[in-house]
């Protein structure tokens, strides 16, 4: 999956991340190759939580399937 992220210069010191795809995903580094370092684990983070919170249980006989869909 590709992202795109906003690095912006902080007021004190590093930069600051958002991505923008994912509400409230943001994170910092002190230089710029860090910055892109914490957002792509910034991004894992957040879409783990998401798969944790969408998880619902099955009963043992539910059939379930993969859909991709583009947009």
């Amino acid at each position: 999956m590709k992202f795109i992220i906003i690095l912006e210069e902080a007021e004190e010191v590093g930069y600051n991340v958002k991505i923008p795809a994912l509400d409230g995903c943001f994170t910092e580094g002190d230089t710029i190759e860090e910055a892109i370092e914490n957002s792509k684990e910034a991004i894992v983070c957040y879409l783990e939580g998401l798969q944790k919170v969408n998880q619902i249980k099955l009963l043992a006989t539910a059939i379930t399937r993969e859909v991709e869909v583009r947009i």
